[in-house]
Order: structure tokens, then sequence, then C-alpha cells
């Protein structure tokens, strides 16, 4: 595929992302790429910009681009990281490779791998609703901001799962299976498998520790009891919930695409590289 136009969102809070954009701005001019570039936090405009981009290249760490993916998840755009973070699991290049990596960008130097993200829907009191959000790494149902335990009924399409009295509930997608869930005792997923991970939070006395489960299947999830509740999605953004209320999650029919310029790491080589970076 010619790229015609290439769009970056950075993290405008980051130094680095911002001289970082402005490197890769002169790149594609020196060379005629048409290009743009947007905070990653602004949705509006990335929908604006991505039916006209033929690739969205993020500049920061992690929750750049899961910043980033909410547009993606909308706009069939793909996209391709480069990490600025200090570990940056979900970036295929490093900044100091940046003008490399667009090269190959531009030579069609590259393949696009599917990963499978998630949507999910907050149920007032197990009611129907209509409005949904989209995660690309994981939609977690946990306590509030003091040290007391939730009572969560979790099910799989019609099946009682358990009922758990834990921190919370993590489900991730396989892209998110490094992240809350790996650290909650979940397992490790290749990132282009299709499955869904759902792995209580320090949960007490409970049997299961975590399970996977087809992307057919439906994992709902009651608040029974709480002091104080919440979703987080993909750790970026939090809504309150009340007793009663179910978080539904379930597999986004389409995957977000992610570029993967050639040469490009091995996933499970890595992990291995990038779980070494992590503090000890």
């Amino acid at each position: 595929m010619t790229l015609a136009r290439i769009g970056f969102a950075y993290n405008p809070t980051n130094e680095a992302a911002l001289e970082l954009r402005e490197r890769a701005a002169g790149w594609c001019h020196m060379r005629g790429v048409g290009n743009w570039a947007s905070p990653a936090g602004d949705l509006e405009a990335l929908l604006r910009e991505l039916p006209t981009t033929d690739v969205l290249v993020v500049l920061g760490g992690d929750g750049t681009l899961l910043l980033a993916a909410r547009a993606a998840a909308v706009i069939d755009v793909p996209i391709l990281g480069v990490n600025l973070g200090k570990v940056g699991f979900l970036s295929m290049a490093e900044a100091r490779d940046v003008e490399a990596v667009l090269e190959k960008l531009v030579r069609g130097d590259y393949a696009v791998r599917e990963r499978m993200a998630l949507t999910g829907a907050i149920l007032p009191g197990g009611q129907p609703s209509e409005e949904r959000f989209s995660a690309l790494n994981d939609i977690v149902v946990a306590r509030g901001s003091l040290a007391r335990v939730c009572r969560l009924d979790v099910s799989i399409d019609e099946s009682h799962l358990a009922t758990f009295v834990a921190d919370g509930l993590v489900v991730s997608s396989p892209t998110g299976s490094t992240g809350y869930s790996f650290s909650a005792g979940g397992p490790i997923l290749d990132p282009q498998s299709r499955n869904l991970v759902v792995t209580p939070i320090a949960g007490y006395l409970s049997a299961i520790r975590s399970i996977v489960v087809s992307p057919r299947q439906v994992v709902r999830c009651r608040v029974v009891d709480a002091y104080e509740a919440l979703v987080s999605i993909d750790g970026r953004e939090d809504r309150r919930i009340a007793v009663g209320d179910v978080v539904e999650v379930r597999a986004m029919e389409r995957p977000i695409r992610f570029v993967e310029p050639t040469g490009t790491m091995p996933f499970w080589d890595l992990l291995r590289t990038k779980v070494e970076l992590l503090p000890s």
C-alpha cells in the first residue's frame, strides 16, 4: 500500500514526544509525505483526521497508545506505537529509530497484524443500555478509594462462574494480558489470539484464579455489595457504578490493526526483553 498521509498522535506533556513529533514531521516534509499531528487525548481531532489517513503513528508510552486506540477502534486505520515510555509493551519501535521506521512505512516494508479489542457496557440495575465503550487492554470493575472489598457475581454467558469477594475483576484482551491481569495472576496470551481473560484482583478464599474464555462468550459482572465501585476503561477513564449494576464485556467484532515494521522483534522475545527492564 502506498502511504499518502501519516498521522502522529503524541503525548503533549512529554517534551521528548514534542521533539519527536517535530523530527517526524520534518522527515515527512523532506520526502513529500502528507502528515498531521494531534495530542493522543484529543479524540475529536483524531476522528476528524483519520478517514483520510493511511497509518496512525503514536509517539509516547503505552498510556498514549491506549488513548489513541480509542479512535482506531472507531475508524479502521492501522496503528504503530513508537516508544518513549519506560517499557512500552504495545510499541513496535523505539524513538531512536523513528526515521528508519518511517522509511519502512513509505517503502511498504511492514506487515499488519490484527488484535482483538473489547467492547463493554454498564447496565444500570441490570437493565439494558445502548451506550457502549471500547478498550484495547482491559475493562476493570474495582473498589473505590477506600480499602473495602467488593462482592461480585461473575457469569460467562448464562453460566454462573463465581461470587468473588475481592478488590475487583479484570477482563482483558490478549494484548492486555501483559498488564493488570498479569499482575493479578492471569496468564499471558499471544496478542494475535482471540480470547478474553477473566481474573479476580486479590480474591479472598477463591479457588478460581483466572480463566480464559472464547471470544463468542459474554462476561457479566454484577456488583452485589460494595461501599463504592467503579469501572476503569484501559486505565484511562473511570466511571462510578452502584450496587445492582452489571458490567458486560465481550470481544469487539472488528479487530484493531497494528503495523509491524519488517525486522520487528517477535512478541515472545520482545516480552522477555521488556520484562528485563521492569524494576525488581
